[in-house]
């Protein structure tokens, strides 16, 4: 019997965010354990079939049809020069090439919920539309980085959606961090002000600034983001240090588009995919961090606020073939 190495072995016993990572992508891992089952099956070589099954496999599990196309082009490559590649070996060699695609940068793109020390405070400006995990990402984060040391101001403005600042109070309450915030309908860049002024009088370690979750007219959304970052710049000249975007990992190739959108729109320096522990398009992942060349920052596999992930390509593309 074919013993295809995604599949062997015991389980080893891990600990922290190894475990909630491993837990986290369940639902992805056994996803693609079935396609890549089905790719190799009766097959003991890597030979043209096997390599259209597992394109086929790949594309299916939301990893995005150039990322895919990369990916069977380098095993295809491997597969000329080593002549005798047998499938037992395909779970090595794509393990080897899925984390080459995700970049040359450190195995994260954050190391950890730490700042740098000649940048404080450290501005985080949030952007995604709504209903992507946007406000309960905040939240994490200010926990994370509450619980590495670091004090936390969280500005609350998305001032077009008054449950968007009810919801961050909750969090701001939640973790103990403190929030600025004005009245709904607010002048976002003026909470943005209010917030950074406060950040820097009270000495704080990070300011994270949720903006509004809207995408209607990418002309309207860079106005806005651009004044936010303009009076942000008045009160800390190099402000923001960080635009981060936030995604719904769930939506699968949806999640490509709002990238797209958002990062033809304004200056995405990271991301960050949310609810990934309740889908099985985690895949995703892999080649949104492939086409935009923006490292992903940040994963979430679950509710509660630990379950914010710094991401590491290395443990990711491991826990899929775990």
């Amino acid at each position: 019997m074919l013993n295809f190495g995604f599949f062997s072995g015991s389980k080893k016993k891990k600990e922290g965010s190894e475990k909630g990572l491993e837990k986290g992508l369940e639902k992805t891992r056994e996803s693609v354990f079935k396609k890549l089952t089905r790719a190799v099956a009766g097959k003991t070589k890597i030979d043209e079939d096997v390599l259209d099954n597992l394109e086929e496999a790949l594309i299916n599990s939301d990893v995005g049809v150039n990322t895919t196309i990369r990916i069977i082009d380098k095993i295809s490559a491997r597969v000329a020069r080593d002549k005798y590649l047998g499938t037992d070996e395909l779970n090595v060699i794509l393990r080897e090439e899925i984390v080459s695609l995700l970049g040359n940068e450190e195995d994260s793109a954050g190391g950890d919920f730490v700042v740098p020390a000649a940048n404080r405070p450290w501005i985080i400006m949030v952007v995604g539309v709504n209903g992507v995990g946007k406000t309960t990402t905040i939240g994490k984060l200010a926990h994370q980085f509450k619980m590495s040391g670091n004090t936390v101001i969280i500005g609350a403005a998305d001032t077009y959606r008054a449950a968007a600042i009810e919801q961050l109070e909750i969090w701001a309450e939640r973790v103990g961090v403190d929030i600025i915030k004005q009245k709904h309908g607010s002048d976002p860049a003026s909470v943005a002000y209010d917030t950074l002024s406060s950040a820097k009088a009270r000495n704080a370690d990070v300011v994270l600034v949720d903006t509004a979750g809207r995408l209607h007219n990418k002309a309207s959304l860079m106005n806005e983001l651009t004044k936010i970052k303009k009076v942000m710049s008045k009160v800390i000249p190099d402000a923001p240090h960080e635009v981060l975007l936030i995604l719904d990992g769930s939506t699968g190739q949806n999640a490509f588009e709002q990238a797209r959108q958002f990062t033809d729109a304004t200056e995405v320096t990271s991301m960050a995919l949310t609810k990934l522990d309740g889908t099985a398009k985690g895949g995703v992942v892999l080649g949104i961090s492939d086409q935009f060349k923006i490292p992903v920052k940040y994963i979430g596999v679950g509710e509660k606020p630990d379950d914010l992930l710094v991401f590491n390509k290395n443990k990711f593309v491991e826990s899929l073939f775990t």
